[in-house]
C-alpha cells in the first residue's frame, strides 16, 4: 500500500488526469482522487493522490508543496488517517440529537 496525499489549492478546472500527470513527474502514482461537490459536480479544490512508495511521497511533498498550478501555490502534505472515506467525502454528518433539557425556540414561543 502506498501513500496517500493531501493536494489543497486545486484551481477548480483541474482534472485527475492532470493531477495525475503532475505527480507522474516525480514517482509512480497508484490513484488520483479530485473532490467533487455532490450536486454540482464541480470541483471542490482539493484531493487526494497515492504514491507508490513513502520515499515518492516524500519527494512529491519536497516538490511539489508550494508549486503553481494555474497561479495557484498547491499545498501538499500526507493526508491523515481521520480523513473521510472516498465514499463519504463532502457528505454532512447527522445533526446530533438536542439535549432535554434545552428546549427549542418555539416551544418557548407556545407560553
Amino acid at each position: 500500500m502506498g501513500t496517500r496525499l493531501y493536494v489543497g489549492n486545486l484551481p477548480y478546472e483541474t482534472s485527475e488526469e492532470d493531477l495525475n500527470a503532475l505527480f507522474s513527474q516525480v514517482g509512480s502514482v497508484a490513484t488520483v482522487k479530485v473532490v467533487a461537490d455532490r450536486f454540482t459536480g464541480k470541483s471542490r479544490g482539493f484531493g487526494f493522490v497515492e504514491m507508490s512508495s513513502q520515499d515518492e511521497a516524500r519527494l512529491a511533498i519536497e516538490k511539489l508543496n508550494g508549486f503553481a498550478l494555474r497561479q495557484r501555490p498547491l499545498r501538499v502534505n500526507e493526508a491523515h488517517a481521520d480523513n473521510r472515506d472516498e465514499e463519504h467525502e463532502g457528505e454532512r454528518g447527522e445533526r446530533p440529537p438536542r439535549r432535554p433539557d434545552r428546549p427549542t425556540a418555539h416551544a418557548n414561543a407556545r407560553r
